[in-house]
């Protein structure tokens, strides 16, 4: 049975998407069947693995038009779909609204093929409406994304509040995954900071490894790949590589194959 891992983080630009792109990616390559939900209507997780035009998407499946299986699409790693979005999904939460139990759409979808992956991580759009609701109601657990830069903890108290509400009305069993730390920059003294005041945060539930700031992990999106496809030696493609190992580790599957 798969685990649901949602990447949120309501606050833009902090590797979110990167981090759904490369993480999953990475637990694929490792021989974990994995499924990449794209529910962000700007749809880079889509386009970032490739897939430029599709019919069916994940807004079909929240609709209720389409069927969720008919709907995933088979990527260009063995072991990686990806249930795509499109712009249409732009409105979605406006339709979404007057069709009953709105909340758990998401859930019910992927409820009836939990069964065929090890894996299944959410992309949420960057604020805190309908989708990413549906998302974390969905979900066993939310990764969240902190760049290392200024400001990186602003914001961070609005979504540990939502996933509070969530937890206590919606999904009794939704937690942390952990805090992922993005864009460090060893040259500066900030990106230290930002680590040090994390680490004081949020404790044991900040992953060891970090990504740090890397020009191939940049370029990689314009060439519809994720970074261990665009270039396996680069440091952005080693720092996730070495996430998806210690997210495997934390959860201890073992259903899949290989090893990273």
């Amino acid at each position: 049975m798969a685990k649901k891992i949602v990447i949120a983080n309501q606050k833009g630009g902090v590797g979110k998407t990167t981090t759904a792109i490369n993480l999953s990616a990475s637990v694929a390559a490792a021989e974990y069947k994995t499924l990449l939900v794209d529910i962000d209507p700007q749809a880079n997780s889509t386009s970032g693995l490739g897939v430029e035009k599709t019919e069916k998407s994940v807004y079909q499946v929240l609709v209720g038009i389409e069927e969720i299986d008919r709907c995933i699409i088979n990527s260009y790693m063995p072991f990686l779909d990806i249930l795509p979005s499109t712009i249409d999904l732009v409105g979605a939460e406006v339709e979404l609204v007057s069709i009953e139990n709105r909340e758990f759409l998401l859930k019910k979808a992927l409820d009836s093929i939990i069964t065929k992956y090890d894996f299944i991580f959410i992309d949420c759009p960057p604020s805190l409406g309908l989708l990413t609701l549906n998302a974390l109601t969905s979900a066993d657990s939310v990764l969240i994304p902190v760049q290392c830069e200024y400001f990186a903890l602003e914001g961070l108290g609005q979504l540990l509040n939502t996933i509070n509400v969530v937890k206590k009305n919606l999904n009794e069993n939704l937690s942390i995954e952990g805090v992922l730390l993005t864009m460090f920059d060893t040259r500066l003294r900030l990106s230290h900071q930002v680590v040090e005041e994390v680490k004081k945060y949020f404790g044991l539930k900040v992953f060891n490894t970090i990504i740090h700031r890397n020009v191939r992990l940049s370029e990689a999106p314009s060439y519809a790949k994720p970074v261990i496809l665009y270039d396996a030696s680069s440091v952005g493609a080693q720092n996730y590589i070495t996430l998806a190992s210690e997210l495997i580790q934390r959860n201890k599957v073992i259903q899949g194959g290989g090893s990273i």
